[in-house]
């Protein structure tokens, strides 16, 4: 029943990722059928992330006050309907707002999903489900990249997604059964876990730590074509398959912290040996070894998220993890929003080897921030 639970919500997490990393595919449909600057096309690209900015922690309390099927049902059909709607409109302003809040409700299953995998999940196995879980962002985008180019205009391609949406939407409420809370159920009440500086500390960590995964993800193309020597295609392949070695990734750190019983040293450790990765390829960007240093970079800042997403539920506990799971989603957003553009100016103003040295440093940062074990009581559910 668990393995069932716990794939009914990586579809629903994936079904909104394949609108959110979908939208990309459509760039040029989008210049070409509304007459859009690429900056403009830029924007309804991004305007679910932005609208999903606004609603995570308040579906997290949907999620924490009534049950993780009813937050992930009701997510999806509001997202299939508002991209069902932009299908339909013709107004490019229109289609931005509909997108943001199509973005909004598919934010729900970030944090229904991830409650699931708590309350379905003994403490001992529950790394490696969170580590599966983290896996449906690269799903999505891989299924996002099949299914878009398929469709040859914009209203096609919305109203696929909106179809993936509302079928998912339809099996979450036909087979998910929301976890035993205990005898006070979903509605009860304890005190905020925020009071404890130790998940405050991991959501600090795990944002700084979005700053390598996005400096390498987005630029890993870029040194390549412009340091290295390669064209777009090979690089584009590279990243891509960088990304299934990043998703094997989370599964392996997940099976880790179940095996050493502990989520916050794994992560420790990784952010250790991510800052030094970093670093090593500030340091080698112009040498033969900058090519293996970056795909380890790459891979490494990648495998360690599901770590943080563990850590934080457990922090949180069962009253709290729809919240504070909704926290932690929208800091790393924040700051995967602000990654590209300043390091992108440091690339373009100092060279690749500063940008990579300051995301190395800020690894290691977040390894000291990194809290020490918690309290047996903290992670009690």
């Amino acid at each position: 029943m668990r393995w069932m639970m716990l794939s009914l919500g990586m579809a629903a997490q994936g079904a909104g990722c394949v609108f959110m990393y979908g939208l990309p595919f459509l760039l040029p449909a989008f210049r070409a059928e509304f007459g859009l600057t690429l900056a403009q096309a830029g924007i309804l690209v991004g305007a679910p992330s932005a609208g999903m900015l606004f609603t995570l922690i308040a579906w997290g309390w949907v999620a924490d006050r009534f049950g993780e099927r009813l937050a992930m049902t009701a997510g999806l059909v509001m997202a299939a309907a508002f991209l069902a709607g932009a299908a339909a409109t013709g107004d490019p302003v229109v289609l931005a707002v509909l997108l943001a809040l199509a973005g909004a409700g598919g934010a729900a299953a970030n944090a229904a999903s991830g409650r699931v995998v708590l309350g379905w999940f003994p403490k001992e196995r529950r790394g490696v489900a969170m580590g599966f879980r983290q896996t449906a962002t690269p799903l999505g985008v891989a299924v996002a990249g099949a299914v878009t180019p398929r469709f040859a205009t914009v209203q096609g391609a919305l109203l696929a997604m909106a179809v993936i949406c509302a079928v998912t939407a339809v099996a979450v409420l036909a087979f998910v059964r929301d976890p035993a809370r205990g005898a006070s159920g979903p509605a009860s009440r304890t005190a905020s876990p925020y009071r404890d500086a130790g998940l405050w500390r991991v959501h600090g960590a795990s944002a700084l730590l979005v700053v390598p995964q996005f400096a390498t993800a987005a630029f890993a193309v870029t040194y390549l074509v412009s340091a290295r020597g390669w064209d777009v295609a090979s690089a584009g392949q590279l990243v891509a398959g960088a990304q299934f070695l990043g998703a094997a990734g989370r599964l392996a750190c997940g099976r880790w912290s179940d095996a050493v019983g502990s989520r916050v040293r794994p992560m420790r450790q990784l952010a250790l040996v991510n800052g030094v990765v970093m670093v090593l390829l500030a340091a080698s960007v112009q040498t033969s070894w900058g090519l293996p240093l970056m795909i380890a970079a790459l891979v490494i800042s990648m495998s360690g998220n599901g770590l943080a997403f563990t850590a934080v539920s457990e922090l949180a506990g069962s009253a709290w993890a729809g919240r504070a799971l909704g926290a932690q989603n929208t800091a790393q957003n924040i700051v995967s929003a602000v990654t590209p553009g300043v390091v992108g100016a440091l690339i373009a103003g100092t060279g690749f080897g500063v940008a990579f040295a300051l995301a190395g440093a800020l690894a290691l940062v977040a390894a000291v921030a990194t809290p020490s074990e918690p309290t047996p009581a903290a992670v009690t559910v």
